[in-house]
């Protein structure tokens, strides 16, 4: 792996699409989190050793600069005291100098815009990073309540109105079966006479007969 893949291949842009696709987000989620700190550590220690090379041809430019400034200062210096072989010697150690200051600059100049470039993708790998780490919070609320409504939709998929609403009747008409016998039953019960209640209707009925029948004939004398 490239040390900028996980930048170019995991970026805010398709994440989403990436997740929707793990078998479980959140775990997939954490796990590019890793790989990405894995990727930045690669990615600040090359930065760093781009950096350290930038800083050495800087200073190789640097030294060679301050010796060409002062072979010229010591070619000027042997030029007024008529010293030409003196002269001539820092005239040529100056331009030695100069032909090295301009290699160490153009590598300087190369080195430092690689530094700059790799420092940008650098900077935007942490803005990533941090994106995903203040991302995950809200990955992670939006998967449970995803996998809370799942399993409300399963349990409603097994929950029928109809059935239920059947079986509330089937309970209501067996309710009224139920009540219909029992008053029925209540009726017999009352219908139901002992023997010790007839016979005791019987003479019941027999003392009202005799008294009626002394009333009639006591009546019929009179007239």
């Amino acid at each position: 792996m490239s040390m900028f893949k996980r930048l170019r291949d995991v970026t805010m842009s398709n994440i989403n699409s990436l997740i929707d696709k793990a078998e479980d987000p959140i775990k997939m989620t954490d796990q590019y989190i890793r790989d990405m700190h894995e990727d930045l550590e690669d990615a600040e220690k090359a930065v760093a050793a781009q950096i350290a090379i930038e800083k050495k041809f800087k200073q190789l430019y640097e030294e060679q600069e301050a010796l060409v400034n002062k072979r010229t200062l010591q070619a000027q210096t042997a030029a007024k005291a008529q010293n030409v072989d003196l002269a001539r010697r820092a005239l040529e150690e100056k331009n030695a100098a100069e032909v090295k200051m301009n290699e160490y600059k153009v590598n300087y100049d190369q080195n430092k815009a690689a530094a700059d470039n790799l420092r940008g993708k650098l900077e935007e790998m942490r803005k990533q990073l941090t994106l995903m780490k203040n991302k995950r919070e809200t990955l992670v609320a939006r998967y449970n309540a995803a996998k809370a409504q799942t399993e409300i939709n399963k349990a409603m998929t097994g929950f029928s109105t109809d059935s239920a609403a059947n079986g509330l009747k089937r309970m209501e008409d067996k309710m009224m079966h139920m009540e219909a016998q029992a008053e029925a039953s209540n009726e017999l019960a009352s219908n139901e006479k002992s023997l010790d209640d007839e016979f005791a209707s019987l003479n019941k009925d027999q003392a009202v007969d005799d008294e009626l029948a002394a009333l009639m004939k006591e009546f019929g004398k009179q007239e």
